[in-house]
């Protein structure tokens, strides 16, 4: 008997009902490998905005710096600390911290002061693609200060304006110096946005008189080595220091980011559940409106086994069918949402957890994309048709021939 070629035509025997199961099977495999694709990249992207733009990999501090910020609770001889974590193959920053007060014309507002080596700091962080007007420090213009865009906005200025900066130095003398706005930033956070002011390390170290060390350095691990194993590495390269991994820095955006993933595996779940039932409800029509002609089957004696063969045979065709349509639906939408993807600026400045959104929602594909739904959903339907195969493969001849 040829199995195939029988199972191809039971699939057509009811062409309504067949097409209704790969209609709906089709649509769950595309929804499901656009979703992964869609919140894939959205947990990612959100991931490295965290990493790129602030928090870094990983941080490391001077002991009680962060319970307790203080411009005189430094990190000693940072430069050497930089070389050595270098020659571990990451990549580091120092970076300076102070506070003080801007003002231009008649506004004023509380700062926080950032002091850093633009070179070097391009290599740990993706701030400075973030200015929005104007440009990012250059470490020959040290009397050029970058800002953010509300703080732009409170003190009235623009780039090409001046600012008066007033703080505390070091040595207990009045800090004040005027700088020149250099850029302004885009959405970064709302610290940022809202009171930070960039600068030179040379600038910073003139102003607040602070010749030496450095309060916090902002650490990128090698790229093959897992957050968790690069951390434990760091933590040994830093006796006497404080370095903690971004998830420890930020442990709620950290904790929302795995619930993200959690209900993304749960959205899988509920879809992957009503397929199956819509399968199973398929299959036992199927079944059922055939009893007669499995009951005939097996009196001229076909096997359970045949029998069991062909009806996963019948769905298996099905389901090929399915997965060709979903996968091509979803690779030139999968295309488009990679390489352009979803315009949110109109929605203005989103923001989560006060880490702004990056105004192009893109979706992350890869081969896992696509394999990873359609391995499950075959999964899902092969259990899905078993009871309803098992019915008719051990029903007996004479039941089925008396089947109403």
């Amino acid at each position: 008997m040829d199995t195939f070629k029988l199972a191809w035509r039971n699939v057509w025997r009811n062409p309504r009902r067949s097409g209704v199961t790969i209609a709906a099977t089709s649509l769950a495999l595309f929804v499901m490998i656009f979703y992964s694709g869609l919140i894939t990249g959205y947990m990612n992207g959100m991931e490295r905005n965290i990493i790129d733009l602030e928090v870094g990999d990983a941080q490391v501090f001077a002991e009680g710096y962060r319970k307790l910020p203080s411009l005189y609770t430094s990190i000693e001889a940072p430069d050497e600390l930089v070389g050595k974590l270098d020659a571990a193959g990451f990549r580091a920053s120092a970076r300076l911290h102070g506070s003080g007060l801007a003002a231009a014309g008649d506004n004023s507002s509380g700062i926080m002061l950032r002091g850093l080596d633009p070179e070097r700091d391009a290599q740990v962080s993706s701030v400075y693609t973030k200015v929005a007007d104007g440009a990012w420090l250059d470490a020959a213009a040290p009397g050029e200060v970058v800002i953010g865009r509300r703080l732009a906005k409170t003190l009235g200025v623009a780039v090409g304006a001046e600012i008066v900066v007033l703080s505390q130095a070091a040595d207990g003398s009045t800090a004040n110096d005027l700088y020149t706005v250099r850029g302004v930033l885009g959405s970064v956070s709302d610290p940022v946005d809202r009171g930070t002011v960039f600068m030179t390390e040379d600038a910073f170290r003139e102003l607040m008189v602070f010749p030496e060390g450095a309060h916090q350095l902002l650490v990128r691990k090698p790229e093959k080595l897992e957050l968790a194993r690069a951390t434990e590495e760091l933590v040994a390269l830093t006796p006497g220091l404080e370095a903690k991994s971004w998830k420890e820095i930020m442990p709620t955006m950290a904790s929302m980011l795995e619930t993200g993933r959690s209900a993304q595996m749960i959205m899988f779940v509920i879809v992957y559940l009503a397929i199956g039932i819509i399968v199973l409800n398929a299959m036992l029509m199927a079944v059922f409106e055939r009893i007669r002609e499995f009951g005939v089957l097996k009196a001229i004696g076909v096997s359970p086994g045949m029998v069991l063969r062909l009806i996963f045979l019948e769905t298996l065709i099905q389901s090929a069918i399915a997965v060709i349509i979903g996968v091509s639906l979803s690779v030139p939408v999968n295309y488009y949402m990679v390489h352009t993807g979803l315009d949110i600026a109109s929605l203005g400045n989103l923001s989560v957890m006060g880490m702004a959104m990056d105004t192009t929602w893109r979706s992350e594909v890869d081969l896992s994309t696509y394999t990873g739904p359609v391995q499950t959903l075959l999964v899902i339907i092969l259990l899905a048709v078993l009871y309803p195969a098992m019915r008719a493969a051990f029903i007996r001849p004479l039941d089925a021939i008396r089947h109403q």
